[in-house]
């Protein structure tokens, strides 16, 4: 039926299941889109594994899914200046735009946000059609697929990490967790002028492929930071893990001096520093909270091909194997390193 649609919702811990439900309706500022490819993220699979994150917690059924790209289907395409039919990367978040931090440029930090995917109940993108406002949507070349238009939202993550990180040309780098975020913040680094480039991560398959875009070194454990610099430490440590270890550990591959900036999610709510480490140190800390304004800088870097999206796509699954998808993703087999839901078209257009 033309009013119904194909949706992923996650019911609890680990229990995702489809369902056919209403097809939304577009406002009036807002415009119809057919999903067609949805990055699994590290903060879908909190929700995944520990049914939410902090206070934000799965009491509902609902649609995950921030990282999409979609097609616009909206007859009213053109009246938005949009061409019918383009593929679109999706801005997840929708800020008030009128509080202090808003109006400071800090959408991200908004304390009333909406983000797509999250609880109690802004559905994401795991399913057959979206709507969106005109001004969360970023036209994408024909260069870039669906999957790899996909992962512009965590580059966004990353462009915005290396922002805040003010890095200055030749700054040595460690980057503790290779994962999507750290490979991307890994090339982000390096366009931005980084020298040195070190990753961090026990799994080999995922310092393979950071070698392959442009490590310098890998390994498995922090303490090879310090040995590779006999003793210093970095200038910078980006901390992109789920780890509530990692925090402590990059503090100290740090230099004196030093600056640290976490990216990740603990799957712990608390984790803790060495007090001495840190003040002896003098350590400056930043705390990264999703992305601003990264977009346009994340559509060039990946239509110029000088961010890589597509080798970060390790699996594919089809909208009806997103509970496998999930289960994949949260064990970290098989060389996983992003799985993508593919939704090839909406079953009745």
């Amino acid at each position: 039926m033309k009013d119904l649609m194909r949706a992923a919702f996650i019911h609890g811990v680990r229990d995702v299941r489809l369902a056919s439900v209403p097809r939304p309706l577009p406002g009036d500022r807002e415009l119809l889109l057919a999903v067609r490819a949805v990055g699994i993220c590290g903060s879908d699979l909190h929700y995944y594994l520990e049914g939410g994150i902090g206070s934000a917690a799965v009491e509902a059924p609902l649609i995950l899914g921030h990282e999409f790209a979609a097609e616009i289907v909206d007859v009213r395409a053109r009246e938005f200046g949009f061409t019918p039919g383009a593929l679109v990367a999706v801005e997840p978040a929708r800020s008030c735009g009128s509080c202090e931090w808003c109006l400071q440029g800090h959408p991200n930090l908004c304390p009333t946000i909406y983000f797509a995917g999250s609880p109690p109940d802004l559905h994401g993108g795991l399913a057959e059609y979206v709507t969106a406002p005109p001004e969360a949507l970023f036209p994408v070349p024909d260069s870039i697929d669906p999957s790899a238009a996909a992962l512009l939202e965590p580059l966004g993550v990353a462009i915005h990490a290396v922002d805040l990180a003010h890095l200055r040309p030749m700054d040595s780098v460690a980057i503790l967790g290779a994962g999507p975020i750290g490979l991307l913040i890994l090339q982000v680094a390096r366009l931005a002028g980084a020298g040195q480039l070190f990753a961090i991560d026990p799994l080999p398959s995922r310092t393979a492929i950071a070698e392959q875009l442009g490590a310098d070194r890998t390994a498995s454990t922090h303490e090879a930071v310090l040995e590779w610099t006999d003793g210093r430490g970095v200038d910078l440590v980006f901390e992109a893990t789920n780890s509530s270890l990692a925090p402590d550990q990059a503090t100290r591959a740090a230099r004196i001096g030093g600056k640290v900036l976490l990216v990740g999610i603990p799957q712990e709510e608390t984790f803790s520093f060495n007090a001495s480490v840190m003040r002896r140190k003098g350590l400056t800390l930043k705390m990264v909270r999703r992305m601003k304004h990264t977009y346009p800088r994340a559509i060039q870097m990946a239509a110029s091909g000088r961010v890589q999206l597509v080798p970060l796509v390790t699996h594919r699954f089809p909208l009806e194997q997103t509970p496998a998808a999930f289960a994949l993703q949260s064990a970290c087999e098989d060389g996983v390193l992003k799985s993508v839901v593919e939704i090839n078209g909406p079953s009745d257009t």
